[in-house]
């Protein structure tokens, strides 16, 4: 019996010693599921999730992409996910209309976001009697087509609505035999569609003025149970944004945009512009732009009802982001 042990001994250090490694980075080591749409206005996650830098804060990110804003909402008020890198519109109507705890922790961009119409569509008074496609009837960028349509003289009534989801789903819509002759859309659509000769009626800030499309939203109690986590997550993103706002990094992002996003090439190249060109929608640090969040506010309280005043700090707790830039 006491022959045994000479053999087991060192067997049981070396365990002892691996142990002794693996366990400080696998405390470290937090698991982040991150739910967005497949656009340029993400070059700060993607960028931190291609240099590491949220690795090098001990995070392990996976980047989910929705099929629409629906799935989305559901899916962050039902925990599939952590984080939702999205239209700030959605975190609005989830706390006003499903009375979900929900907070905008960072900015993000203005949407990039243009009105596109088919090759026959001369005038917007072309567009009466006819489809407009929309993510959702009751979301950010339907509420913008809706009052762009209003501007020049066409009420709701006027055309029909199609629910479509993401931009592959619109981009179908605006097809031959889809139903739809108009929708908003942002990069990758607007230049897929641009191609193949259709128009555009303007980009959506140069009409309404400023504007805050998406920005970064979580449930209030995870944050609560996360905040150290969220803190390094927001920290990692900043980093990537500065990063891949950076000129002489352009190329190398051209390059992550088209890895993460399955883009082609020359698709990647005027997404990169349109985010972090000589018109940079998304925002320097991923910081909240207020003017921008009133004026979203304020287009919903129109289009969909409610207190057009209401107090944007009503829907915002920026103390992660404060820490965030702080520790930066």
């Amino acid at each position: 019996m006491s022959g045994a042990f000479p053999a087991f001994r060192p067997m049981t250090t070396a365990m002892a010693i691996w142990l002794v490694g693996a366990l400080p980075a696998m405390a470290q080591e937090a698991r982040l599921r991150v739910n967005i749409f497949a656009g340029p206005q993400n070059v700060g996650l993607l960028a931190a999730q291609e240099k590491g830098f949220f690795a090098k804060r001990g995070l392990s990110v996976e980047i989910q992409i929705t099929p629409g804003s629906r799935a989305q909402r559901d899916g962050l008020v039902n925990g599939s996910y952590d984080i939702a890198q999205s239209a700030v519109d959605n975190a609005v109507a989830l706390v006003e209309h499903e009375k979900a705890d929900v907070i905008i922790v960072a900015g993000g961009s203005n949407g990039m976001l243009e009105l596109v119409v088919r090759p026959e569509i001369n005038s917007y008074e072309d567009i009466r009697h006819k489809g407009v496609v929309v993510d959702a009837p009751d979301t950010a960028y339907g509420l913008i087509l809706y009052k762009l349509l209003a501007l020049k003289g066409l009420q709701k009534g006027d055309y029909t609505v199609l629910p479509g989801g993401a931009c592959p789903q619109r981009r179908a819509a605006l097809q031959p035999g889809g139903g739809a002759v108009a929708a908003m859309l942002n990069p990758p659509c607007n230049l897929l569609v641009a191609k193949e000769g259709y128009k555009s009626f303007g980009r959506a800030i140069d009409l309404i003025g400023p504007y805050l499309a998406d920005g970064i939203w979580v449930m209030r109690p995870w944050a609560q149970a996360n905040g150290d986590r969220l803190v390094s997550y927001l920290q990692a993103v900043v980093e990537g944004t500065r990063w891949a706002s950076d000129p002489a990094h352009k190329a190398e992002l051209v390059g992550i945009v088209a890895k993460y996003l399955k883009f082609d090439p020359d698709i990647a190249v005027g997404a990169v512009e349109a985010a972090v060109g000589a018109q940079a929608g998304v925002a320097k640090d991923a910081r909240i732009d207020l003017a921008g969040f009133r004026n979203t506010l304020k287009l919903r309280a129109e289009i969909a009802g409610g207190d057009p005043n209401v107090d944007p700090e009503k829907y915002l707790d920026l103390s992660y982001y404060r820490r965030a830039l702080a520790g930066l």
